[in-house]
C-alpha cells in the first residue's frame, strides 16, 4: 500500500459514501503521529504494515458514517487531547471561539480579581471547562451535568490535562442552587437543536441526544438557566452561551422577556453566523 494511492482511493470512497475527503488525511495524520509534511514527504513509498492495517480498519468505521473522534479515540480542543465516546458531544471548532471570547471578557471585566468563580452547565467531556481552568489561573470552576457517565468522562479529561474542577451531577443549574454556589461567570453550551430538525447519521447515530436537542424550538434548556441563574449570580455577573446560528430573533426575545434587566450581545463566529450569546448583569460587554 503506497500512501499516495491509499490516500486517493479512500478519498473518492468517502465522497461516495457522503463523508468529507480532507478526512482521509486528517485520521492518517493522527494515526501515524507524523506532520502532514513530513507524510507527503514519503507520499510515493510504502506505508508501513501495521499502519496499514489499523488505517484501513478505521476507515471502514469512518465510511460507515462513525465520527473519526470516536474511532480514534479522542479529539483536539483548543489545544488541549479531549476523550471522546458516544456518552459525550465530540467539541465542536465553533466552542472554541466561544471560549476564546469568555477569557477576552473575563479580562475585560474582572481584570483585578484575584479569583472568578465560573460554573460550566451540561459540561459533557469537560472541555469548555478544561479550557478555561487551564487558559486562566484565576478561574475557580465547577462543571455540572446531567449524566453520571458523562461526568466519568469529564473527569478523566480533568485529571489527563491537570485541571483543577468540583464537578457535580444533576438537572442544569439545580446542584450549584442547592450547593449555594455563588457565580462571577455561568458558561453553557447546552442543547439547542429543535426535536424534529433532521441531522446526519455521523451525530444522531453516535453522539448523546440529551445533549443535542433542546425541545421543540430548540430553547428548552436556555428557559431553564434564564429562570435560575440569578439565584447563582452576583449582582456583577456574565453568561456565555454557544447558540444555533438561526435562534437569534427567537433568542433575542427570550432574553428580553426572561431577564429584562440584563444587557446582552450576540456574537458572530469566524464564518459570520450568530453563534454566541453574552448576558451581562451590572457591567457592560466588550
Amino acid at each position: 500500500m503506497i500512501f499516495s494511492e491509499t490516500v486517493r482511493r479512500y478519498e473518492r470512497l468517502c465522497e461516495e459514501n457522503d463523508v468529507p475527503a480532507e478526512t482521509v488525511m486528517a485520521y492518517l495524520v493522527e494515526l501515524s503521529q507524523r506532520e502532514r509534511y513530513d507524510l507527503y514527504v514519503h507520499f510515493e513509498e510504502d506505508m508501513p504494515q501495521d499502519l496499514a492495517l489499523e488505517f484501513e480498519k478505521g476507515m471502514q468505521r469512518i465510511l460507515n458514517q462513525e465520527p473519526m473522534s470516536h474511532v480514534l479515540g479522542y479529539s483536539w480542543f483548543y489545544g488541549y487531547k479531549m476523550e471522546v465516546n458516544p456518552d459525550v458531544l465530540i467539541p465542536r471548532v465553533e466552542t472554541e471561539e466561544l471560549c476564546a471570547q469568555i477569557l477576552a471578557r473575563m479580562d475585560e471585566i474582572f481584570p483585578d480579581a484575584e479569583t472568578i468563580e465560573t460554573a460550566d452547565i451540561g459540561t459533557g467531556s469537560g472541555a469548555i471547562a478544561i479550557t478555561l481552568v487551564k487558559e486562566e489561573p484565576k478561574v475557580h470552576m465547577t462543571a455540572t451535568d446531567i449524566s453520571e457517565e458523562a461526568l466519568v468522562t469529564a473527569r478523566r479529561n480533568a485529571a489527563v490535562n491537570e485541571a483543577d474542577i468540583e464537578f457535580m451531577c444533576g438537572d442544569m443549574v439545580k446542584p450549584l442552587i442547592e450547593a449555594g454556589k455563588k457565580l462571577d461567570v455561568l458558561v453553557s453550551n447546552p442543547p439547542y437543536i429543535p426535536a424534529e430538525e433532521q441531522m446526519e447519521r455521523s451525530v444522531v447515530d453516535f453522539e448523546p441526544h440529551v445533549a443535542l436537542f433542546g425541545g421543540s424550538d430548540g430553547l428548552k434548556f436556555y428557559r431553564q438557566i434564564f429562570r435560575d441563574c440569578q439565584a447563582v449570580l452576583k449582582e456583577k455577573a456574565f453568561m456565555a452561551f454557544e447558540m444555533g446560528w438561526d435562534q437569534r430573533e427567537a433568542m433575542s426575545r427570550l432574553v428580553e422577556e426572561m431577564l429584562p434587566s440584563a444587557n446582552y450581545e450576540i456574537l458572530k463566529d469566524m464564518n459570520g453566523k450568530d453563534r454566541m450569546l453574552f448576558v451581562y448583569f451590572g457591567c457592560k460587554g466588550a
